[in-house]
């Protein structure tokens, strides 16, 4: 759900993003994607993992919805081997749970950006999760555009994803979600 301070007679900022325009929204899988990153042993560790979802910017904007998901068998660090066991068993455990959701429940135009609050479902467990939200349609302005770019930074607890000790993997996981919105077609 979104939530702005714009209302009419209202002057913004200079550089302050406007929402984009009312109505459905699709994330483009191929140009959609999760990048992780965590320390193991000291050594930085990527990955990646594609995103689907949908979005509806409503008016008013606090009705506002969002669902992103990322198949769990999918994620990709460059290395087969690391990962199998990262959706195997002990981890993601992609077989029991093949997806990773987040689901908004509020988005929230502040003075620093935009922010969302919403629920993370990994391996079958709901996690509260709040991020920053960054919003752009290279350069241009949002709004009356038929696609933008979202990017949202968030930092997950690595007890989210394995409740196994691993000697020298971080608490944290920083991992930056970068989707592209394409206005949905309505069928005419």
């Amino acid at each position: 759900m979104l939530v702005t301070i714009m209302r009419p007679g209202i002057q913004l900022q200079p550089g302050t993003p406007l929402r984009p325009a009312a109505g459905s929204w699709r994330v483009d899988p191929a140009q959609s994607h999760a990048l992780f990153a965590v320390r193991v042993a000291g050594r930085p560790v990527q990955g990646r993992l594609s995103l689907t979802g949908r979005v509806l910017i409503a008016d008013p904007v606090e009705d506002s919805t969002a669902r992103l998901a990322a198949r769990a068998s999918q994620l990709s660090t460059g290395y087969p081997v690391l990962d199998r066991q990262l959706t195997g068993p002990g981890f993601l455990d992609a077989g029991s749970f093949p997806e990773i959701s987040f689901r908004s429940e509020l988005l929230a135009w502040v003075p620093a950006g935009w922010r969302a609050v919403g629920r993370l479902q990994v391996k079958g467990a709901v996690h509260e999760l709040a991020c920053q939200l960054d919003v752009d349609r290279d350069g241009d302005l949002v709004n009356d555009s038929s696609h933008f770019r979202i990017t949202s930074r968030w930092i997950l607890d690595s007890r989210w994803i394995t409740r196994q000790w691993i000697p020298g993997v971080s608490r944290h996981v920083t991992m930056t979600c970068s989707f592209l919105l394409r206005q949905a077609q309505v069928p005419g």
